[in-house]
């Protein structure tokens, strides 16, 4: 049999910050809660082997051996939580029942704490080319290690955090790029007698210093197929109940004086309560007519721009509202159907309904505008996995909380495509459904080559979102 190999998961250790503390959920023989603790955390461990417990109890401040969804078993100082971390490294694979785990372990978490949760990547390239021969082999270790019950994808493993209430906050991973040549590895450098012998070599450090971290940069692009273990980092959803509806409407317009007056009476109808909001940069009488129909309008001239007038209007509908729709102020899109959308945040419990325009091509919009954002919704798909068809619509309605949660670059045109993969990538429940489109009031000020550009730089910008960066 393969030996023990007593690694530190390099992904999870990354995501791990200082004077923290921390539950370490299936520690094993402590050799990743150890590496937590030099640097200034207090780790408790839970373990299910007592051989591996006995030795973590040597490394970590405090080591339960038993069944972690065993809450009455579990002595004081971990039953009383005030956890700032909880970390599942490579355990839920093991477990009948991870989400059941997963959901046992909350209440230990501080309001702010966070789950770090590493999962080996079943559908990494060497399984890949081993169905493709019809080989799916267990192993003694690695990612079809025989001691597996359960199997996880980069997709699955982000909906099992996603139904046990967490949403995506970071992702990392661990590569599998060198690590293919581990069995030869074994060989060279490594003692049966020794499960540290490997990672205690010279050739283990260099490559854990200077080869592993760039090779992490193509498995996180790519975890799909190049990690060897996922890494996500979740947080609790704040899931407050909605007492009363509160609906704010955010707008941006620049000399729409022909058009503002019936958008805004169309919203009027359909909301009769809701609060808009608007950040107007015209020259014309536009934000006149806007206050004249009770509109709260935002000045911001000289004109900045898109990105920076529509995130004004988002951050002061935010704090006015449980939930933000947005509407062009041209008069295209249907303000009859912003009851719709709020019913989906407010009792549905999405996070961002994404009213697309391009179910099939709209009359409205010219050829070569539907065909540009054909191939952005495509590219969104491939870059990102994320499966919608109009990343550019200007109705979308958003939970006022996960607006102020999130940091959105506001610098440049094409700010839509950020509100939409940005969420998405970072855990947060996004569904897509089909509007009308309309014949626009008035003529366009869109630069489409400015904002071809500028998409192209948000959707690839986007794939490092979600990791955490440190100094």
């Amino acid at each position: 049999m393969t030996p023990y190999l007593e690694e530190a998961n390099l992904g999870v250790l990354r995501q791990v910050a200082t004077g923290e503390r921390i539950l370490d959920v299936g520690c094993g023989r402590g050799r990743l809660g150890q590496e937590m603790r030099a640097r200034g955390n207090v780790v408790h461990g839970i373990e299910l082997d007592r051989e591996a417990a006995e030795v973590a109890a040597t490394r970590l401040e405090l080591v339960h051996c038993g069944d972690a969804t065993d809450r009455e078993s579990l002595p004081e100082p971990i039953r009383s939580g005030g956890y700032d971390a909880i970390v599942f490294a490579d355990v839920l694979e093991h477990v009948i029942d991870p989400l059941r785990l997963v959901r046992s372990m909350r209440p230990l978490l501080r309001p702010d704490g966070r789950i770090i949760v590493s999962l080996p990547n079943v559908a990494s390239w060497p399984v890949r080319l081993g169905l493709m021969f019809g080989r799916f082999d267990y192993q003694d270790a690695g990612v079809l290690d025989r001691t597996h019950l359960r199997f996880f994808t980069a997709r699955s493993a982000r909906a099992l955090l996603s139904e046990a209430g967490f949403r995506i906050d970071a992702e990392d991973a661990t590569p599998y790029l060198a690590r293919a040549a581990l069995p030869l590895a074994r060989r060279l450098f490594s003692s049966p007698s020794d499960a540290g012998s490997l990672v205690d070599s010279s050739a283990y450090r260099a490559y854990a210093d200077w080869v592993e971290p760039i090779e992490a940069l193509a498995a996180r692009a790519w975890p799909g197929l190049l990690a060897f273990q996922v890494v996500l980092v979740g947080r609790p959803r704040t899931g407050a109940v909605v007492t009363e509806r509160r609906v704010s409407v955010a707008l941006i317009s620049r000399n729409e004086e022909n058009a503002v007056v019936p958008v805004i009476e169309g919203i009027r109808q359909a909301v009769p309560q809701a609060t808009v909001v608007m950040v107007d940069s015209s020259t014309d009488r536009t934000a006149d007519r806007a206050e004249s129909c009770g509109a709260q309008v935002i000045r911001q001239l000289p004109p900045l721009g898109y990105g920076p007038a529509m995130m004004a209007a988002l951050r002061a509908a935010s704090l006015q509202s449980d939930v933000v729709v947005t509407l062009d102020c041209d008069g295209t899109y249907p303000a009859e159907l912003i009851p719709e959308l709020t019913r989906l945040v407010l009792d549905e419990g999405w996070d961002l309904v994404n009213a697309t325009r391009l179910h099939k091509r709209p009359k409205a919009m010219p050829l070569g505008n539907w065909l540009g954002n054909v191939v952005f919704a495509k590219t969104t798909h491939l870059v990102h996995g994320i499966l919608v068809t109009d990343v550019h619509t200007g109705m979308r309605a958003y939970r006022s909380s996960m607006l102020r949660e999130i940091d959105f670059s506001p610098e440049g045109a094409a700010l839509p495509v950020e509100l939409l993969i940005k969420p998405a990538r970072l855990g947060y429940r996004v569904i897509e459904v089909a509007i009308p489109y309309r014949d626009r009031i008035g003529t366009t000020t869109l630069h489409r080559f400015d904002s071809t550009i500028w998409t192209f730089r948000r959707i690839f910008a986007q794939l490092g979102t979600g990791r955490r960066v440190r100094t």
